[in-house]
């Protein structure tokens, strides 16, 4: 693209593929973080954190957690997102493009897989065995992985005070995610402005959280490499080819099959949900859920849980539910093809418009992002809305543990105030059992997440077929 003149000029001020960090080198860690990203966001960007930032060291605390930041304001999956700006940070826009289709591999090729078991084998018991022990350990991935965002991000009393008011602000009051990250940007700005140490990225002393790696410490260093400055003509200009490569298939179904195809349907329908999906999947999963049961008719109403256990349990976004929405509402609509190869064009197809427009928003904004990256104002805006995020997690970290240790959840309102209690006597008890198993061999003894979520998986296969 445009910018390969521009690469190779900043080629060796860079020196040696991003100061010693060869693409080759950076290509096998993307794989081993596609690998690992199970969990949804928070899982997600802890794996990438504990790569990236405490074991290669490519980036610094500040940078990553700056990063991080913005992605969250964007439509989209925010850990794919931070994924394509870090591997554009060290190595231009290849690196940006490796990342970000790596981390959606993984999860798009085991969901297709699983599409096909399910709608072949049904609720076999090795299947759904398989799911009860996935669902347990990542019940304690997303735990584990509160505790280290939380211990990266909460540096101070009053990060720990908004991560908290931001819990309740979701969790009881059942606040939309936009309005607390503007809440929470509009005060970090307030006082960034001021001076005030509390709101810088990193600023204050947590103590116990542990050592932080400095940007002037890390691989790419502290200055903004020359490929990542502001550059509007070559943004416009990816941005114009990323726009094209997005419109081509749904201006193209729209045209040759018409509006009321399912392939043209699904196309439109996902490319809204690729520019409103604000706060993560659970934020726009009941608005998706309801569309394509409801309205659309691709999906039974358990289905869509079916669907968002396969997203939990794979690696990649958690809104790669979206494939086995297309997938379903394809194999039931298959428009004259054979309803397996129509569910896997439908999958192909949801993938592409759902992800197409992550690209965009990193290479559209991310090189006036980095250049702010010093704005005392920007900076306390981030560091506030990255706690907030905290308490967002935290609060789909409940959710989680309600709706996998029971069966009946009942929901409890007075005025504004929400309240989800689990009825107690509903207890899952071989569900408790198992994630307290997962919990035990991750925070006592550092059990991996992949070694915890293979040998859950095993167990549930082994529990299914001998209880059924």
């Amino acid at each position: 693209m445009s910018d390969v003149t521009s690469d190779s000029a900043s080629s060796t001020a860079t020196s040696n593929h991003a100061h010693g960090v060869s693409f080759a080198e950076a290509f096998w860690v993307w794989v081993r973080i596609a690998a690992l990203s199970f969990g949804g966001p928070a899982g997600q960007i802890a794996v990438m954190h504990r790569i990236v930032v405490d074991e290669k060291k490519w980036i610094g605390e500040h940078r990553f957690l700056h990063a991080l930041s913005y992605c969250t304001l964007l439509p989209g999956p925010e850990a794919q997102q931070l994924a394509i700006y870090i591997g554009w940070l060290m190595h231009r826009t290849i690196g940006g493009l490796i990342a970000g289709i790596l981390f959606v591999l993984p999860g798009f090729l085991s969901i297709l897989v699983l599409s096909y078991i399910y709608v072949i084998f049904g609720n076999a018991s090795i299947v759904s065995g398989l799911f009860f022990g996935l669902k347990a350990a990542v019940l304690a991935v997303v735990v584990q992985a509160v505790f280290r965002i939380g211990g990266r991000a909460l540096k101070n009393n009053l990060m720990v005070t908004i991560a908290a008011a931001a819990f309740v602000a979701i969790f009881f009051f059942k606040v939309p995610f936009p309005i607390i990250v503007l809440v929470a940007g509009f005060i970090g700005f307030l006082g960034g402005r001021s001076g005030s140490s509390l709101f810088k990225m990193g600023g204050g002393h947590k103590p116990g959280s542990g050592p932080v790696l400095s940007d002037a410490d890390s691989l790419l260093g502290e200055m903004t490499p020359p490929h990542a400055r502001p550059d509007l003509a070559w943004s416009f200009k990816i941005s114009a080819v990323l726009l094209i490569l997005w419109a081509i298939p749904v201006a193209g179904l729209y045209l040759v099959l018409g509006p009321d195809d399912v392939f043209t349907q699904i196309s439109v329908f996902f490319s809204k949900m690729a520019v409103v999906t604000f706060g993560g999947a659970y934020a726009v999963l009941s608005y998706v859920a309801q569309q394509a049961v409801e309205h659309y008719h691709w999906l039974k109403p358990g289905e869509m849980l079916d669907g968002l256990g396969m997203a939990e349990t794979t690696p990649g976004p958690l809104i790669q539910v979206v494939q086995f929405v297309g997938f379903m509402g394809a194999f039931r609509n298959p428009d004259g093809l054979a309803p397996l190869t129509a569910a896997t064009l439908a999958s192909v197809l949801t993938t592409w418009v759902t992800y197409v427009p992550c690209f965009l928003w990193i290479f559209l904004g991310a090189p006036f992002v980095e250049k702010l990256r010093g704005n005392a104002a920007l900076s306390g805006a981030l560091s506030c809305i990255t706690a907030a995020i905290v308490g967002v997690i935290l609060n789909l970290a409940v959710w989680f543990a309600l709706h996998t240790l029971f069966s009946t959840v009942r929901t409890q309102t007075a005025g504004p105030f929400v309240l989800d209690i689990p009825v107690l006597s509903s207890v899952l008890i071989p569900s408790l059992a198992l994630s307290i198993v997962a919990a035990v061999a991750m925070f006592r003894f550092r059990a991996s997440a992949i070694t915890t979520l293979v040998a859950c998986a095993a167990i549930g296969v082994l529990w299914k077929a001998l209880v059924g």
